[in-house]
């Protein structure tokens, strides 16, 4: 410093230059006033200064001049010099130089003048004021000091005492009791005490303790006493201490501190006398006494709470009770005086709240507002600062309310006279009351109007200032809500006023906040004090004690109690009350009935605890078993569904959460969307409906609604519009559409990997099934601005967010009907004609201007070359169009009509029923009646202009250039399979839709083509469905059938829908040099031929079915068997063989597959009570036909053909060679629905499910026949069928069949005695099958007359054998002791099974080789000649062969060494036989006996065998009959081996036979 201040050079210039310099420097020091540093400045200056003088380089005279000089400068320089002067003296008392010494006293000296005497004596050592003469003697005055500071400081005054100066004192208190209100001030009472200080020596702290003590007893004097102890008062410790004293005495046992003492104290904290620091380390008890004892209180909580939960014995009870009066005694007795908690109620009751803050941030949460006194103190002043505010935006209209007088108190916090004046103390008081609000409902109640308030004002309030602060209040608000006004409301007494109040609040935050708000609430709220810990208990207690007693009975009294519970704590008594009704969902209808004494706020607690229990990540929504949905998941959708259509609940939260799940692609909680829209609209979704029910759905809102659903649907209107407001306010009902059509896929392909097939098709059919409701339940109450706004273009659906087409189709349909008719009434008010065709031109028009962008926008759906087979107008109205627009349901109309009336009649005729009830009822019914009756009008009207409109539209819609094949193909791919199987009423309409197109006599279109293949080949569809789709697959067919059925019954109906129309017609393209074609047209009798190749067909695909073994095409098939019951089967040998099947399923699946064993045994008792409907074969179609020219297969379609083609067919269609590949090509997967169980499936490759076809080697195999196949087709097709080489083959194979044969027959004979060579024939038939299965599944197109040919040459060979059937049984006695029935069986195994042998298979699969040639031979009666010789020939030879039986069976061991031989020979010869007659590509699907359990392990085969060669045995032994169930059971076996023989014995006759048909053929 001694450099920056003061140079060298000022020192040397001194005189000149220096001195100047100097002062110039101390002047701008003491001018500078940077916050008090001139001051050090000053002083390092003048130390440098005297610093020199001691060390000698200046004078002391020059420096004593200039100090001199300095002391003008500044007031305190004096000073200032002198603390120079001491720090200088301790310095150089330290140095040994004694010239310095010397230097600095000479200086000193010379300051004398100037510096007071009195400053140095203060700051000097006394040694050196001695050396400058200042005292006599250091020695002594250091002992004068010591006697000074004793006196001042170690020496009392004595003072008198009360007891030794009475008067004093008396005069004192008198003085200070006087009567104040006069012009008495605390100054004159002040100079007054102090006289009597004086005159009577009084103790001055005794007299504080006096006027504290009468401040005690004149509490009420505030002002007067705390401006006289402000006066009088000399440090604030010293009154601590006194106050501290009083306390203390109050301190001891059975003592309790008067409230007046808590009053001063707080009054003196209040005005800042005393510190609270000093004082409340006076106060007991400690805060380390306060926390243990909070814990204890919380951990006693928990165990009455634990106690409350378990299972105790009654004797424990009482001791518990007993144990706990004397706890309660014992406390009652010794109530704790806690000085610090009565300070805090004064502080809180004077409104200082810093003070009383203060307090509480010293002791646990909420313990010191758990003491009444406290909670309503701060209450009251929490009432006072919310007053103003209150009164302005709070209070309701018409309410006075009590005015509140405001603290006198400036102190205090300031009322709120704004929502931002909240946030300074009101939310943080509210905060430190927490769930003792409950105290002071007044004060709740006023806390809750203020949130109302608040939030019409948050609402209301746009600018994005204003909205930031807003923002911070709402939160505010928020917590609030969290931390003070639920836990309040738990600890209320059932307050039902303050829940609604609250409500009142609550509905205007957005769900989600509620729900966050009730979360916590339920989760953390009662874990954190000790009351609400006893609360719950106490509530779950109780609750269990209501559940265990409601019943259907006691609803009433149940539901009161219920309510009165739920008014306090809602969320702890419905979580266990949706416990109980997860595990028991019969309490479901008592407790919905019981929720109705529940106040709003509860019943939206009650949504969010369901969403919750819903949600709940610990429970399984799955069964062990991985194969349905859980019953406590079923039991709550159940019950969301009763509730929230009973209870006006906002739905919001429940949609949403449905919507998230959907989102995270999770389907399981689709079943709570399908319940409540279910019970909310009165929609129902079951695959189960009557016809008459599936009739009234086809029909108008009003006969849907009475005769459509199971359930009376009634008062749904108020449930269905809240319903509907709730999806349109969220913007949830396309999402949700839109969303569960994505879903059903991903049940199939993104959640299906790991869950069971059942269980994914279950999920499957409830996504599909609850976007049908909700589709319908969206279009029949969105008005149609809603819709049309919300639902985007088909194109849009599709493209952009991948909906399926039929779910697309599905969500637009209603919107095309919307837009049609409100354009339709747009064009009937612009051009008023009544006339009904103007009308139909109108509605035209309308439909094209709708349906024209539409017909646009379906282009982009498919690949272009689908719409050279189809027109988008076609694809576009089939989809758009629904049962409604076809067809009117007068029946159904009609019915409901009659019911009305009989309830009228009902109504009239019952007596007890009073007047007023019956006039109401009776006009109920009959404007129920009007409106049926209007309904039905306007559906006529409008069914009339649609059928117009079609009639008109129906040449543009399929394209001539195509073949009929390939408009079938796509019809079916793109319209019929897709829609078929998405509702039950889709399933009708198309059926219905197929009729129609046929009767509108639609160019290009082949009814015959369309029918065949929807019966040909339906065992892909049906594997692939799932459950629900199979009901409705079911339906679909019985549709068809009833169609086909009318037709077949009766010729006059045929000739009048059938001939004449293109459908009908049957075209044969000649390829001679003239290249014209020849129409004819399919005669009924021809017809009929072909209804019994369909139903032969659908025979013969359902005992595949049932024979795979597989679940899903099992059940599947049952399904749609018992749907197609009432048409289907006609034909007794195809009842008997479906029965027999069944039956076997039955036995076979009684202990494994319980689900399948119902439907077979409930088909089976329908199927029996159908017998007595169905005819013989004969009379279903002639057997016999007169002898017709018939044409070669190959002439028909060859390129050198000039027969004549036949006039009778069955299935035919337009195509030349040149068509034929391409055909076959385009069709692949015809009769494949696009469906996405095939993947889900098992992965279906074979249609027995059991993947034989993933083999390579079976795929190799099947290419190599498919090609040669191809191959021979080509060459047949180049050679013409009439030329003499083709004659000599064809002698040359009837040769080798008729040897063939016969070796066959020898290789079958011995077929049931070889098991292993019976189960290596299987493996071959299989094999073949399966080929055959996997052509037809590429849904080529198939010759039903050459099938009708060889069904019917098949059925008369297999007659024949039946009639010789008894000759060939290994019982000799079965001629007279069998029953019919088992005759009957027999001959239907024996011949008219579609699966009864690879031999007929064969041959009843030949015509499908080649898809292009139309064979049109159905019976010749020179053949059936030439074969009945043949037949009674073989016979004889038959009746030969069983005399040598018992032969035979003699030699069985040794034929058992030779059967492999002869079975891989024989087997070799089929095959060669096959690849001569192209039947290795044969479509048909693998099947074989039915007495021979082919999808059975080699095992299970051998033992069957092995069990029925063994009854054979045992029959020959023992030829009589018991009655006794075990040897019934060996009859049927026995019955079993003789069919076995039979058909072994026939099979190769009738293999020959079809080879020799095959030969006349070429």
């Amino acid at each position: 410093m001694a450099t920056l201040l003061l140079s060298g050079e000022w020192i040397k210039n001194w005189e000149k230059s220096g001195k100047h310099e100097f002062v110039q420097l101390c002047k701008n020091l003491t001018e500078n006033t940077d916050h008090g540093s001139e001051i050090k400045d000053i002083q390092t200056a003048l130390y440098e200064l005297c610093w020199q003088v001691v060390q000698g380089n200046l004078k002391w005279d020059l420096g004593a001049n200039v100090l001199g000089d300095m002391m003008a400068l500044k007031d305190d320089m004096a000073s200032i010099l002198a603390d120079v002067f001491c720090i200088l003296d301790l310095e150089t008392s330290a140095l040994e130089e004694k010239n310095k010494r010397d230097h600095y006293t000479q200086l000193v000296g010379a300051c004398l003048c100037f510096v007071p005497e009195a400053i140095l004596k203060e700051r000097l050592d006394p040694e050196t004021l001695e050396s400058l003469g200042l005292i006599k003697q250091a020695h002594q005055f250091n002992q004068k000091i010591v006697k000074i500071k004793t006196k001042l400081f170690y020496k009392q005054q004595k003072f008198n005492l009360l007891r030794e100066e009475n008067e004093g004192y008396a005069k004192l208190i008198t003085e200070l009791g006087q009567d104040l209100s006069g012009n008495i001030t605390s100054n004159l009472v002040l100079e007054s005490i102090k006289s009597l200080i004086g005159c009577f020596n009084l103790d001055p702290n005794r007299v504080l303790d006096i006027i504290l003590e009468v401040y005690e007893s004149r509490s009420d004097q505030d002002e007067f006493f705390l401006s006289l102890i402000k006066s009088y008062m000399c440090e604030p410790i010293t009154l601590c201490h006194i106050l501290g004293f009083k306390f203390k005495f109050y301190q001891e046992p059975n003592e309790e501190t008067p409230k007046s003492l808590y009053h001063i104290a707080a009054a003196l904290l209040h005005h800042n006398l005393i510190e609270l620091e000093d004082l409340y380390v006076h106060l007991m008890p400690l805060d380390a006494a306060i926390i243990e004892e909070h814990k204890r209180e919380i951990s006693e909580a928990k165990q009455i709470a634990r106690k409350l939960v378990m299972v105790v014995l009654p004797s424990e009870k009482s001791e518990d009770k007993e144990k706990e009066k004397e706890k309660e005694e014992e406390k009652n007795e010794k109530p704790p005086d806690n000085q610090k908690l009565g300070l805090l109620e004064a502080l809180l009751w004077i409104g200082d709240w810093h003070h009383a803050q203060s307090i509480m941030d010293q002791m646990p949460s909420f313990y010191a507002t758990s003491h009444k006194a406290i909670a309503l103190a701060l209450c009251q002043l929490i009432h006072l600062t919310v007053e103003p505010l209150y009164r302005r935006a709070g209070i309701p209209k018409g309410a006075r309310g009590c005015v509140l007088q405001p603290l006198r108190n400036k102190r205090a916090p300031q009322p709120a006279e704004s929502f931002e004046d909240l946030r300074k103390d009101t939310f943080s008081m509210l905060c430190y009351l927490g769930p003792h609000l409950s105290h002071d409902a007044i004060l709740f109640a006023k806390i809750v109007r203020l949130g109302k308030a608040f939030m019409k004002e948050y609402q209301t309030n746009n600018t994005h200032e204003v909205k930031d602060k807003l923002e911070i209040l709402l939160s505010c608000f928020l917590s609030i809500a969290d931390q003070v006004l639920l836990p309040s409301l738990s600890l209320m007494e059932c307050n039902a006023c303050m829940s609604e109040e609250l409500w009142g609040l609550f509905k205007l935050f957005p769900y989600q906040h509620r729900y966050r708000l009730y979360g916590q609430w339920k989760n953390e709220t009662y874990s954190g004090h000790p009351l609400l810990v006893k609360v719950k208990a106490q509530t779950v207690e109780r609750a269990k004690y209501i559940m265990k007693r409601l019943t259907k009975e006691n609803v009433k009294q149940s539901g009161r109690q219920i309510g009165k519970l739920s008014h306090s704590n809602p969320t702890i008594l419905f979580d266990y009350m949706l416990s109980q009704i997860q595990w028991y969902d019969n309490l479901i209808v008592p407790v919905v009935d019981s929720l109705k004494y529940l106040t709003s706020l509860n019943y939206d607690v009650l949504a969010y605890c369901i969403i919750e229990a819903l949600a709940n990540p610990e429970k399984e929504k799955m069964k062990h078993d991985d194969t349905t949905i859980s019953s406590w998941l079923q039991s709550l959708a159940s019950l969301c569904g009763a509730v929230f259509r009973k209870y006006p609940i906002e739905l919001a939260g429940l949609l949403q959460y449905v919507t998230n799940q959907l989102k995270a692609g999770k389907s399981f909680d689709l079943l709570i969307l399908k319940e409540v829209v279910q019970k909310m609209a009165g929609i129902e979704i079951t695959d189960e409906m009557t016809s008459e029910q599936l009739e009234a759905m086809t029909g108008g809102e009003q006969l849907k609604a009475e005769g459509g659903y199971f359930g009376q649907i009634r008062n749904t209107k108020k449930s269905s519009q809240r319903l509907k407001d709730a999806l349109l306010d969220h913007e949830l009902a396309l999402p949700l559409c839109l969303l569960m059509a994505q879903q059903r896929n991903g049940v199939v392909f993104l959640e299906g990997g790991e869950k069971h097939l059942k269980l994914v098709g279950h999920l499957y059919d409830q996504c599909h099934d609850t976007l049908v409701q909700f589709g319908g339940f969206l279009a029949s109450n969105l008005s149609t601005e809603d819709y049309i706004k919300r639902v985007p273009s088909i194109d849009i659906l599709c493209n952009q967010f991948h909906t399926p087409h039929d779910a697309a189709f599905f969500l637009s349909r209603p919107m095309y009907a919307h837009q049609i008719s409100s354009k339709y009434d747009e064009l009937k008010k612009a051009e008023k004609g009544n006339r009904q065709q103007q009308k139909a031109h109108k509605y035209v028009a309308a439909c094209e201007q709708v349906m024209t962008p539409v017909h646009e926008a379906v282009v982009s759906l498919h690949p272009s070359r689908v719409w050279d087979d189809i027109r988008p107008q076609f694809y576009a109205t089939f989809w758009s169009l629904t049962m409604y627009d076809l067809a009117v349901p007068q029946t159904a109309y009609e019915r409901e009509v009659n019911k009305l009336k009989a309830q009228i009649k009902a109504i009239e005729e019952n007596p007890e029923t009073p007047l007023n009830k019956k006039k109401k009822e009776k006009e109920r019914c009959t404007a129920l009646q009007e409106k049926l009756l209007e309904e039905e009008k306007k559906q006529q009207e409008h069914v009339q202009r649609v059928l117009h409109r079609l009639k008109l539209e129906k040449d543009n819609w399929l394209l001539a250039k195509s073949t009929k094949n390939e408009t079938i193909t796509k019809f079916l791919q793109l319209c019929l399979f897709p829609r078929c199987i998405f509702s039950s009423i889709d399933a009708v309409y198309c059926a219905r839709f197929v009729e129609l197109v046929h009767q509108q006599k639609t160019p290009n279109f082949c009814t015959l083509l369309c029918y065949d293949r929807v019966f040909s080949a339906i065992i892909y569809t049906v594997a692939s469905c799932t459950e629900n789709e199979s009901h409705r697959y079911g339906r679909f067919l019985c549709c068809m059938l009833e169609t086909v059925t009318r037709w077949h019954s009766d010729r006059a109906v045929y000739e009048k829908e059938c001939v004449n129309y293109p459908g009908f017609l049957t075209i044969f393209r000649a390829t001679g040099f003239d290249g014209g074609n020849k129409v004819d047209q399919l005669d009924y009798e021809n017809f009929r031929h072909v209804v019994h190749k369909w139903h032969y067909m659908l025979t013969k695909a359902s005992v595949h079915c049932l024979e795979t073994g597989d679940y899903t095409h099992i059940r599947n098939i049952l399904i749609v068997l018992t749907k197609i019951l009432p048409c289907y089967p006609k034909v007794l040998n195809l009842g008997q063989a479906l029965e027999c099947r069944v039956h076997k399923i039955c036995l076979e699946e009684k202990d494994k597959r319980p689900d399948l064993y119902a439907l077979a045994m409930g088909y089976s008792g329908r199927l029996k009570s159908q017998k007595v409907h169905m005819v013989p074969e004969n009379e279903f179609h002639h057997k016999e036909q007169p002898a017709r020219s018939a044409t070669p297969a190959s002439q028909q379609n060859g390129p050198g053909s000039t027969g004549k083609p036949a006039t009778s067919t069955s299935k035919t269609e337009e195509g030349a060679s040149e068509d034929g590949d391409r055909g076959k090509d385009k069709s692949q997967g015809t009769s494949k629905p696009v469906n996405k169980a095939n993947s889900a499936a098992a992965k279906v490759t074979t249609s027995n499910g059991n993947g034989a076809l993933n083999s390579t080697k079976a795929v190799k195999e099947r290419d190599d026949k498919e090609k040669s196949v191809k191959e021979k087709k080509e060459k047949k097709e180049k050679t013409p069928g009439s030329t003499p080489e083709t004659k000599a083959e064809t002698r040359r194979e009837k040769q080798r069949d008729e040897k063939a044969g016969k070796e066959e027959r020898v290789t079958r004979e011995g077929k049931e005695k070889t098991p292993k060579a019976d189960r290596e024939k299987v493996k071959l038939e299989d094999k073949s099958s399966k080929e055959d299965k996997a052509k037809a599944g590429n849904g080529e197109p198939v010759e039903p007359s050459r099938e009708a040919v060889k069904e019917s040459k098949s059925k008369e060979k297999g007659d024949r054998n039946a009639a010789t059937g008894s000759l060939k049984s290994p019982n000799p006695r079965s001629e007279s002791a069998e029953s019919e029935r088992d005759h009957k069986r027999r001959k239907l195994d024996s011949h008219s099974s579609p699966s009864h042998s690879s031999s007929v298979k064969d041959g009843s699969n030949e015509l499908k080789e080649t898809p292009s040639k139309h064979h049109t031979n159905l019976n010749s009666v020179a053949r059936s000649k030439s074969r009945e010789k043949e037949v009674e020939k073989k016979d004889a030879e038959n009746a030969q062969g069983r005399a040598k039986e018992k032969k035979e069976e003699k030699d069985r061991k040794d034929r058992k060494r030779d059967h492999t031989v002869n079975d891989r020979e024989a087997s070799q010869e089929n095959k060669r036989r096959k690849d001569e007659n192209g039947t290795n590509s044969s479509k048909n699907s693998q099947s074989t006996s039915p007495s021979c359990d082919s999808p059975l392990s080699p095992e299970k085969e051998k033992s069957k065998r092995s069990k029925s060669s063994s009854k054979e045995k045992a029959e020959s032994v023992k030829p009589e009959r018991t009655s006794s169930g075990g040897k019934k059971e060996s009859r049927h076996d026995k019955e079993k081996s003789e069919k076995k023989e039979k058909r072994d014995s026939s099979g190769g006759k009738e293999d020959k036979k079809h080879h020799k048909s095959s030969d006349k053929h070429r």
